[in-house]
């Protein structure tokens, strides 16, 4: 079982940066798969990015849509996830939420594969 806590959303100007963490319990979260997704008004909740390790090899996906401007990444020794934010867009904001799952089969991009969800954390940009 583990427990995720996002943290770091607000409201920034377009252009500006935002850094998300996702804090999460557990002594296992290295074996986790972790994601971020989000989920703006009246929309389903989308995919943003991934981020698993398989040995001593890390695999990363993002979404088209913030590829070059996102980037996650992961402290295992702090059990903690961020997603740091640059170049945003008013189309980024949303509610942002952190995921995990156990197992490696299936498709990253889906949120019904994911076990494990925080409680979101809000992020709006002004145009």
């Amino acid at each position: 079982q583990v427990q995720l806590v996002e943290s770091g959303g607000g409201l920034v100007q377009a252009g500006g940066s935002l850094r998300l963490s996702c804090a999460a319990s557990g002594r296992t979260f290295s074996n986790y798969v972790m994601g971020w997704f989000r989920q703006a008004p009246g929309k389903d909740r989308e995919f943003v990015a991934a981020i698993r390790r398989r040995g001593i090899t890390t695999y990363i996906e993002y979404a088209d849509s913030v590829k070059g401007r996102f980037a996650i990444s992961r402290d295992n020794a702090k059990n903690t996830m961020y997603l740091q934010m640059n170049s945003l867009k008013p189309e980024d904001t949303a509610v942002y939420y952190c995921a995990g799952r156990t197992d490696y089969s299936g498709s990253y991009y889906t949120s019904d594969n994911y076990n494990y969800w925080g409680q979101g954390t809000q992020v709006t940009v002004s145009s």
